[in-house]
């Protein structure tokens, strides 16, 4: 009997397990950049040794949470744009996803700092996630007329990057508005 086009239990229960972990260990990184395996088994509902099978050490676990994050960043645009115009769109994702990402995930943040120094860098794929959220969200803008179309990815990005100085316990969500703003009036067609 074949099983074609069907998981088994078993890998199902894998990918289960694999993404309780990494909800578990992310909302644990949310504040603190401490990882107890033991206390992200107990939230993901796991033995401690399957969260060591999924992820032999602490750096390859932050690492996997922090990959995890981003591609909810660029998952979003695509629902972005189906219900927002492209100018909101972006907007949204820069105030509403972006930002919030910053500001809510400095555990995770430090968490980085203190894992990635025996890793090298960050990996590129994730820079490179970025750009292309950011790539989609500007095609849709130029095709709508509302930036220009010289823009590079990149150099926007570099630009969000000034996300990283908002201030957490302030009005960060203020500072998001007016630097967006700012880039956005930047990213307009002045020529008219």
């Amino acid at each position: 009997m074949t099983t074609t086009g069907s998981v088994s239990p078993r890998r199902a229960d894998t990918r289960r397990n694999h993404e309780r972990i990494l909800a578990a260990a992310a909302e644990s990184l949310r504040n603190s950049d401490q990882v107890s395996f033991n206390a992200i088994a107990k939230k993901a509902e796991v033995g401690v040794g399957t969260v060591y099978r999924h992820f032999p050490t602490p750096e390859s676990l932050i690492l996997a949470v922090y990959q995890r994050e981003v591609q909810h960043l660029v998952d979003v645009v695509p629902s972005l744009l189906e219900t927002h115009t492209p100018e909101q769109a972006f907007r949204t994702w820069t105030t509403e996803h972006l930002a919030h990402f910053l500001m809510t995930k400095r555990g995770l943040a430090n968490a980085l700092r203190a894992a990635t120094p025996s890793h090298g860098e960050l990996p590129a794929s994730t820079y490179e996630t970025l750009v292309d959220a950011v790539a989609t969200l500007l095609k849709a803008n130029v095709e709508a007329g509302t930036v220009r179309a010289d823009l590079h990815p990149e150099t926007v990005l570099r630009g969000l990057g000034g996300l990283l100085y908002l201030d957490r316990s302030g009005d960060w969500k203020g500072q998001t508005a007016c630097l967006t703003d700012l880039l956005w009036r930047g990213m307009c067609d002045h020529s008219d």
